[in-house]
């Protein structure tokens, strides 16, 4: 009795296996096997195997273009029955790509039902609709039955499938490829048909032609769906390479509408784009507010054509819109070049002339492999019309000799001995019929011979000289173009600029804000309306106990600000960058924004329109509170760093206060704390580097420190100096009354400081169609136009600008652009909000005269002496 044991030890060994290496190898005939056979197109007829299959088996089913067509789900069960052993899913999926005409840009599939849409929509199921093949079908198919490609046996040994398709047309260019193997993807894009034949006669003309001069005949890309593409550089890249990224771009226009207003209309968009879901994009931008400027979108679209509409509301600029539907929607798309196809069952990336050339090399071969079959069939035509020749000669014997024969095999036999014929010749005329022995139908056999002759003597010639052969082809393609050549669609610009986040911001006048403890940001310019001298003020932000505003600027939005610090450290921003928060909200920290480091905190706001294009013949002038002023070229401020720069080397006593930009022929003005000022030209200091320290302005007096910096930009008569102090009063004087001086004197009087006055807070270049805003520590701000003041003596004490309460203080004055157009009236509902904010009185009449004595006195007294009694320079 044997064992369990006995037979374990009786059965062979089983050999040991490597189970890394086994794996590897597993694993790799896996990666072939999907990369040759399935994933990525031959290069000669452009064709993954299922695509091959399925053209090959509407012919065999004899679906061609002049024919009626046949269910969709018959093309699919013999695709899967005889030659693609896989889902019928895949397989209708691919007849339905290849039906598509904004899918291919030369369909190679007629379809007849619903084939999907550019909106998404999935095609009917494959018992409903119907194909055959499209004429250029036939192109791709030609002289297939003679013997010019190989054929191996299909997965289950019952048919023969073609390994490639002769294909006279480019289709790996003309219709491109995309495909994901292991480890490695194809994406080819379609071309032009007319332009690669133009390419591909040029080759054939001359093969040392290069990649730059072939992209002169084919100059790029060309898609179904039309459209733009955007520059060339990425064309060049993937043409002279095999990889490179283009950008596709829709085509829109502006129309105007019947009712009034503008409309962005879209009739073309990028390749492989779903129209439908660039409607709902665009209508969820529209919803979260990130495009505000479209009133409604819509599709209009018909059987002519694609038709995207967006009407803009009133007022809009469309290129703004046109800019956000680039960045935000496919409307912009980049198309990743990879020109990666089999050759010779192995996957390699090509260039544009590799393509062409491996498309030529396959139409030679398919050629030569034709005129070889073909020469084949015509000597075995003129063997046998030879027999039949030497029949017709020897007519009489022939007849006779039949005749005596006892059977058909003795006569075959006779014939050959007798004439010395093949046993083809013999049994032909044995099978000839006796209309064949009539006058015409024997020189019928006579011509026939004779051009048979012929054109086995041209045939023989192709097969010796390839420049014939190539001048075939080059007929060939000729011939292709005549029949099937035409315009382009994607049309090529030049690369348009970088879409830039200030592209798409619409221009709007902004008023900026900073409050004393670093809160930042930006309101229109419409929310603060102008009142006369005197009047309540508007609330431009909630105060607290320790925090009010301090700074205001106007700038646009697309301004660039450049944010000095107190330690001389300059930052890059852009107004539409700045947080954007009701009037009375606090906006955001100053630190959050900039990234400030300890102790530091923000000095001065320079705005700067188009700093990229900034004439560098002008500078940037800093001022320290010490007294110091620097000049430095624009230019080096033209480089924007996130992170900040050193603007100025200061001392560890001194802070950074302002900066202004200057023109080359501006003057100076600086003016202290204590009521000192001093105007000197630009030119008494030397342009120099951004971290510099910088030369004196003006020499201090102890306890005092310089409050404003002004750049007297004209030297008009009815330019004036505004000064204000702390406690609500100021002048304005005119600035010829300030005499020019070297920098670093002394300076003199700009207005008298007092008791009544307080300290100087700051001072403006003003003119009468300007208005001003003055900041109280309560939060308590305003717009006072400037024809309300008269202008008065230098060394004055001034008059009342606004009503202080008990305890509140001026910290700050800001100028409004010149020219706005923002001013609005005062409503109502917006002044009974005012009342309630707890604004200041309006100036009585009794006000006005104490203020007019005070003038009177204080011009009586226009001397400039210093504390000890004696006359400043």
């Amino acid at each position: 009795m044997t064992t369990a044991t006995d037979q374990e030890n009786n059965s062979p060994e089983l050999p040991s296996v490597d189970i890394e290496q086994e794996l590897r190898k597993s694993y790799l005939d896996y990666a072939m096997s999907v990369i040759v056979g399935r994933a990525l197109p031959d290069v000669r007829d452009g064709l993954k195997p299922v695509h091959r299959r399925t053209l090959y088996a509407m012919r065999e089913l004899g679906t061609t273009y002049n024919r009626p067509y046949v269910k969709s789900a018959r093309i699919v069960g013999d695709v899967i029955g005889k030659y693609h052993p896989h889902g019928d899913s895949a397989v209708y999926d691919t007849l339905v790509r290849m039906a598509q005409d904004f899918s291919l840009r030369y369909p190679l599939v007629d379809g007849q039902g619903n084939f999907g849409s550019m909106d998404g929509d999935p095609p009917a199921a494959m018992r409903y609709t119907e194909a055959r093949m499209t004429k250029l079908d036939q192109e791709l198919v030609a002289d297939l039955e003679k013997d010019t490609v190989d054929f191996i046996p299909t997965y289950d040994n019952s048919q023969m499938e073609p390994t490639v398709l002769p294909s006279k047309i480019p289709n790996i260019l003309i219709n491109g490829s995309e495909g994901i193997a292991v480890g490695m993807a194809t994406k080819i894009p379609p071309h032009n048909l007319t332009e690669v034949i133009d390419g591909l006669t040029a080759l054939v003309d001359d093969p040392e032609l290069s990649v730059h001069q072939l992209m002169d005949i084919i100059t790029g890309p060309d898609f179904p769906t039309g459209g733009f593409i955007c520059g060339r550089a990425g064309i060049r890249e993937a043409y002279e390479t095999g990889r490179g990224v283009i950008v596709m771009r829709a085509r829109l226009h502006v129309e105007k509408r019947k009712k009034g207003g503008e409309a962005i209309v879209v009739t073309e968009i990028p390749f492989q784009q779903n129209k439908a879901k660039l409607v709902k994009k665009i209508a969820i931008l529209m919803k979260e507010k990130r495009i505000t400027s479209i009133a409604e979108v819509r599709d209009e679209s018909d059987r002519d054509g694609l038709r995207v509409v967006m009407d803009l509301k009133k007022d809009e600029i469309p290129d703004v819109t046109i800019n956000q539907l680039y960045k935000m929607t496919p409307l912009q798309k980049s198309f990743g070049i990879i020109m990666l196809c089999i050759v010779n069952n192995k996957p390699e990336i090509l260039n544009l002339k590799e393509v062409l050339l491996h498309f030529i090399d396959h139409r030679r071969t398919v050629i030569y492999r034709r005129t070889a079959f073909e020469l084949r069939k015509a000597e075995e035509r003129a063997h046998l019309l030879e027999g039949l020749k030497i029949s017709l000669d020897n007519l009489d014997e022939v007849v006779k000799l039949i005749r005596a024969s006892a059977s058909p095999a003795e006569a075959k036999n006779g014939l050959i001995e007798r004439f010395e014929l093949s046993e083809l010749q013999a049994q032909v005329i044995l099978d000839m019929r006796l209309q064949k022995l009539t006058g015409l139908e024997r020189d019928k056999i006579i011509q026939e011979y004779t051009e048979l002759m012929e054109r086995i003597a041209w045939l023989t010639e192709v097969l010796s000289d390839d420049a014939l052969v190539m001048q075939i082809i080059q007929e060939e393609f000729e011939t292709i173009k005549e029949q099937y050549g035409d315009e382009r669609r994607s049309e090529i610009i030049d690369a348009p600029d970088e879409i830039l986040p200030e592209d798409m911001i619409t221009p709007e006048e902004m008023v900026v804000t900073i409050s004393l403890n670093g809160y930042i940001k930006r309101n229109q310019l419409s929310l603060y309306r102008a009142q006369r001298r005197g009047g309540k003020g508007v609330t431009g932000m909630a105060s607290t106990e320790d925090d009010f505003v301090t700074d205001l600027y106007s700038a646009s939005t697309l301004d660039t600000f450049l944010f000095f610090t107190n330690k001389a450290r300059v930052f890059w921003r852009k107004v539409y960058e700045l947080p954007m928060a009701g009037r009375t909200a606090r906006g955001r920290a100053v630190v959050n924004l900039l990234e400030l480091g300890e102790g530091e905190k923000l000095a001065t706001i320079l705005s700067i329109p188009g700093l990229a294009d900034a004439d560098e013949s002008h500078t940037i002038l800093t001022v320290t509170k010490k007294g110091r002023v620097k000049k430095t070229s624009i230019a080096e401020y033209k480089k924007p760093v996130r992170k900040g720069k050193l603007g100025l080397t200061i001392k560890d006593d001194d802070e950074m206060l302002c900066a202004a930009m200057t023109s080359g022929d501006d003057h100076v003005f600086l003016v202290t704390k204590n009521g000192l000022s001093i105007q000197f030209h630009e030119n008494n200091v030397r342009t120099m580097g951004r971290t510099a320290a910088g030369v004196k302005g003006i020499t201090l007096a102890e306890n005092d420190e310089v409050v404003a910096a002004v750049v007297l930009k004209n030297h008009e008569e009815d330019d004036s100096i505004l000064t204000v102090t702390e406690n609500g009063y100021g002048k304005r004087t005119a600035a010829s009354d300030y005499r020019l001086q070297k920098r670093g004197g002394k300076g003199i009087f700009a207005i008298k400081t007092s008791e009544r006055n307080g300290k100087v807070v700051g001072a403006l270049q003003v003119v009468d169609e300007d208005q001003v805003m003055l900041i109280a520590d309560s939060a308590k701000v305003i717009r006072l136009p400037m024809d309300s003041m008269r202008i008065i003596g230098r060394n004055t004490l001034g008059v009342k600008m606004i009503n202080l309460n008990e305890g509140e203080k001026v910290v700050a004055l800001s100028m409004l652009a010149r020219n706005s157009d923002d001013d609005l009236e005062e409503d109502s509902s917006e002044g009974d909000a005012d009342n309630q904010d707890g604004v200041i009185d309006q100036i009585d009449q009794t006000d006005r005269t104490d203020l007019t004595d005070d003038i009177q006195q204080d011009t009586e007294q226009d001397t400039d002496k210093g504390a000890d009694g004696t006359p400043i320079d």
